[in-house]
């Protein structure tokens, strides 16, 4: 019972520290739960995120890695987050390897597939990045990220009608993202009436 109310008591000490941005108090507070509870999925998870914020990467990676080792029953979160850590430390094959892994437990989660498409892009695996971009833009339409990245492929392929489709379809909502790939790319999307 102590150590429950102890472990609670904790939990929202870190949450109330983070919303005043004292991270490092914060994290000695998840320090504390792991303490108490090893392996807990919160207090890991979380230490992950903010060391993340911090630009602690080798060490979030490290509590990352904790987590997916100890938590039963991981959620397509806990992958995605893997592979966003994974990536960023450079470990791209492992990266696609989670972000699969996540996309599995929900096959709706575009942020998984904007990051398997990046894999792909670096990889120069140009028609697998396509069809995972273009899953993301179904998912996301509103968002550039993924458009502005499908018209990237799209000139890397050699396709200008297409990243030019996307340059048009872009200024509707996002006119200085099509304005920026306009600029590297060297297309002009004329308006289309």
């Amino acid at each position: 019972m102590i150590t429950s109310l102890r472990y609670s008591f904790l939990k929202w000490q870190a949450m109330a520290l983070l919303v005043f941005n004292r991270r490092e108090a914060a994290l000695l507070c998840f320090a504390a739960m792991l303490a108490l509870r090893p392996g807990d999925r919160y207090a890991l998870a979380s230490q992950a995120h903010v060391l993340a914020l911090q630009g602690r990467r080798a060490e979030a990676l490290h509590a990352q890695e904790r987590l997916m080792e100890t938590a039963q029953d991981l959620l397509a979160a806990d992958w995605f987050n893997f592979g966003y850590l994974l990536e960023e430390s450079g470990q791209s094959e492992r990266a696609e390897q989670a972000w699969r892994r996540s996309l599995e437990l929900d096959p709706r989660m575009d942020r998984a597939w904007y990051g398997l498409a990046r894999v792909f892009i670096q990889a120069h695996r140009y028609d697998e990045a396509v069809a995972a971009l273009k899953k993301n833009t179904e998912l996301q339409p509103m968002s550039p990220f993924g458009w502005y990245q499908l018209a990237r492929v799209h000139v890397d392929r050699h396709e200008p009608e297409e990243a030019v489709k996307i340059i048009r379809h872009l200024r509707g909502f996002e006119p200085k993202v099509a304005a920026q790939l306009e600029r590297e790319t060297g297309l002009r999307a004329s308006p289309s009436f």
